[in-house]
């Protein structure tokens, strides 16, 4: 299930620091800037909602982090989740097989040298013909991290390629759902395997 927050701004902080667990508080209160604070709780919040309306767990969940730094959930390991945000939406999915999930702000100009460096050829052409080119990006930028978040890859150097159904069989073995916010101030991605397809 897809839980999102894009009124960031309304979190109650000194409520929700009381709320998370001690290991979440300590990670939200080494950021600098106060809207980090925000968003680190608030994703961690979508997650006590899911464990809460999902599976019945009302009690803060300690991380634990495995390979490439993929957190699971120390006392239940067996539910699948993944975190993300940027300056506009927090987002957490969960489910009971393995998902990634991206979030990004949509830039105000494209920059044509960051699509370079993550996209392959094709791909940069197909961006910058689009009727809204930061749109497409963006999309395909929120896949590709998704993708990596759901097989527990990390960023890699091959990101150009990594969508090249030649060098990646794995994509045979993937579903993607994304989805625009109402005034494309943001786009999210989530990738599941499709014998896992996530119902929201």
């Amino acid at each position: 299930m897809i839980y999102l927050n894009d009124h960031i701004e309304k979190l109650d902080m000194e409520e929700a620091l009381q709320a998370v667990s001690h290991q979440r508080r300590r990670l939200a209160l080494r950021y600098r800037q106060e809207h980090d604070r925000r968003l680190s709780l608030a994703v961690y919040l979508l997650l006590m909602e899911a464990l809460e309306k999902e599976y019945d767990i009302h009690t803060p969940q300690e991380f634990v982090f495995g390979h490439n730094g993929k957190p699971t959930l120390k006392d239940h390991p067996d539910i699948h989740f993944n975190l993300s945000h940027c300056p506009r939406a927090a987002l957490c999915v969960i489910g009971d097989a393995p998902v990634g999930c991206d979030v990004e702000a949509v830039p105000k100009q494209l920059d044509v040298d960051l699509c370079r460096y993550c996209c392959c050829d094709d791909e940069l052409e197909d961006i910058l013909h689009a009727e809204q080119p930061t749109i497409a990006f963006t999309t395909l930028w929120t896949k590709k991290e998704a993708f990596l978040k759901l097989t527990g890859q990390g960023l890699t150097k091959e990101l150009p390629s990594l969508f090249k159904q030649k060098t990646n069989k794995l994509l045979d073995t993937v579903k993607f759902l994304t989805f625009t916010a109402s005034d494309d101030t943001y786009v999210y991605s989530i990738a599941t395997f499709t014998n896992h397809l996530l119902i929201s």
